[in-house]
């Protein structure tokens, strides 16, 4: 009787470990490393969502200003489709303002947020105003980005920031974190409008990016 009670609680330790993988197994890191509100990019997010996307800013007063570019792969050379952009900004007074009826959890990203989704050639146009920077802070103007690209976690990568932004100082710049690429934005006027340029590359300087 003895052996057969061991037995059974040896069976029963054996399937107490099988059904608690995370006691066999340490838990995948996140790439990217995890970041604060990142993870909003799905809240209201288009079940179709096009390469080129015109924020609610457009309409608004201010700046208006196109960006666009191509999304490369690591080995930056060939471009990648398929991947979601999320932005966030401030409005032209530089508040993240939020509209009636905006789902509690977005109403901190304001109500100039959306999103791109790069086509074959990994392009994307951004249509918006220039962000304002908060009101009486010395941070430099900037427009928030999430990546999510196929089978890995959203991350984010360097904010735009606005090359001729005189908050955007010498110390500022060296501190960018270069995440994706550089994201300062040299806006020029053409016929009126201005347009940036931003290219950007997958997996650079991105913590536990998987190698391919």
């Amino acid at each position: 009787m003895k052996t057969i009670m061991i037995c059974l609680l040896w069976c029963a330790s054996l399937l107490h470990l099988q059904s608690c993988p995370g006691q066999l197994r340490t838990k995948k890191p996140l790439v990217g490393g995890g970041c604060d509100g990142c993870e909003l990019m799905y809240t209201g997010m288009p079940r179709k969502i096009s390469a080129t996307d015109t924020s609610a800013g457009w309409y608004e007063k201010g700046q208006r200003l196109v960006i666009s570019g191509t999304v490369f792969r690591r080995n930056a050379r060939q471009p990648a489709p398929g991947v979601i952009i999320y932005y966030w900004q401030t409005d032209n007074n530089g508040y993240y303002a939020p509209r009636p009826g905006m789902d509690a959890s977005t109403r901190r990203h304001g109500h100039i947020r959306g999103w791109v989704k790069t086509d074959t050639q990994g392009r994307y146009t951004i249509c918006t105003i220039r962000p304002q920077p908060y009101p009486g802070e010395d941070m430099p103007a900037h427009i928030h980005l999430s990546v999510k690209e196929p089978g890995i976690n959203e991350y984010y990568v360097d904010e735009f920031v606005f090359d001729d932004d005189p908050l955007l100082t010498k110390g500022k710049r060296q501190k960018l974190e270069n995440r994706g690429g550089s994201g300062i934005l040299k806006p020029a006027l053409h016929n009126g409008l201005w347009k940036a340029t931003h290219h950007m590359q997958l997996g650079l300087h991105i913590p536990g990016y998987p190698e391919q």
